[in-house]
């Protein structure tokens, strides 16, 4: 295989986090850090397994899927537990070479493993690039949401008063 992938291990912790934090850059490296250890333990935050695999390059790491098993996926069967890409990353200069492909067969494995029988995902609806890669790995889009907000103010013990 030209892009050797493998279960993380906690020695990955100084080259897989940057990556996260490539990934999901809203939280600081410290925090992908601590929560990115407990994956690497065994102890994620998650009741459901979850894993971190990782493709190897010269020298290095050239990406990561972090995938799990949740309970219900949006398109999938209700009575079965699925398998969940929280996260795929593959650096820039390795992007359009396979390494996302070898990251994803390895996932989809390891869902098998656990008796999952279909692998679901989201991304954003703005990231083309990234709706491009599910599709051209075979995944089929089963919906589409717009999220909305709306604040409508401090709750009343937020200003010191109390309800009654």
């Amino acid at each position: 295989m030209p892009f050797p992938v493998r279960k993380a291990r906690p020695a990955d912790l100084d080259l897989l986090a940057p990556l996260r934090a490539a990934l999901w850059p809203d939280a600081s490296l410290a925090e992908h850090r601590d929560e990115l250890a407990r994956i690497l333990e065994g102890r994620p935050l998650s009741t459901l397994p979850l894993v971190a695999m990782v493709a190897e390059c010269a020298g290095g790491i050239s990406g990561f899927v972090e995938v799990g098993l949740r309970s219900h996926a949006d398109g999938c069967d209700p009575g079965r537990p699925v398998g969940y890409v929280e996260g795929w990353f593959v650096e820039p200069a390795h992007r359009r070479k396979g390494v996302g492909r070898a990251l994803l067969a390895a996932a989809e494995a390891w869902c098998r493993e656990q008796g999952a029988t279909e692998i679901a995902s989201d991304t954003w609806i703005d990231n083309g690039g990234s709706q491009r890669a599910h599709e051209a790995l075979g995944f089929q889009e089963v919906d589409r949401c717009v999220n909305y907000r709306k604040r409508i103010g401090d709750a009343p013990h937020a200003r010191g008063r109390r309800s009654t």
